[in-house]
């Protein structure tokens, strides 16, 4: 059975890697950098009082990514928000191979650009060649259903990458299509 390469993994191969081994000068192909894994964090401080609110955060990560989200625990109690050590206060979901691919293709050429008055997004990287996004509400991607949403969630989209630094990580992320904002 012969696997179907995803579309973003197929230019990555085809386009990207080439175009950034000519322009940084690696000396191994393991030198390129690619990306690893994208994170969806949501963090709901409100989950205290209402716990259902958890559950449908979990059920709307859960659409996006197409795979199961967990829940995310309090590490510290917080007295003055009522927190416990060990309380449910988000959800998350990790992806790796495949569905990062998918996931990235659709985030890229799907989701961002139907944001109202969208512009790009900011060209800061962490430091370490890692990209993290956030989201105002889930809304933006075609897969929620509008009239479900009990209220906009916030989510943040972190994109983890091998580059050794900003400028790498940035070229990657610009050569699979990121719309970065004209600085």
């Amino acid at each position: 059975m012969a696997e179907q390469m995803t579309r973003l993994r197929q230019k990555y191969l085809d386009e990207v890697a080439p175009a950034l081994q000519e322009k940084f000068q690696y000396g191994s192909s393991m030198q390129i950098p690619r990306p690893v894994k994208i994170v969806l964090n949501v963090g709901l401080g409100k989950a205290i009082q209402n716990p259902k609110l958890l559950d449908n955060a979990l059920a709307d990560l859960e659409i996006i990514a197409g795979q199961k989200a967990v829940k995310t625990r309090a590490k510290k109690s917080i007295s003055n928000f009522k927190l416990r050590t060990g309380m449910p206060i988000g959800a998350r979901v990790t992806l790796r191979r495949d569905r990062m691919w998918e996931f990235l293709d659709r985030f890229v050429n799907v989701a961002l650009p139907r944001l109202r008055d969208f512009r790009g997004v900011s060209t800061r990287l962490s430091g370490s060649g890692d990209y993290t996004l956030g989201l105002k509400d889930q809304l933006m991607f075609p897969e929620i259903d509008y009239d479900k949403v009990d209220e906009p969630r916030g989510m943040n989209v972190t994109i983890g990458t091998t580059a050794r630094n900003d400028e790498e990580g940035r070229e990657l992320l610009r050569l699979l299509g990121m719309p970065f904002r004209r600085s």
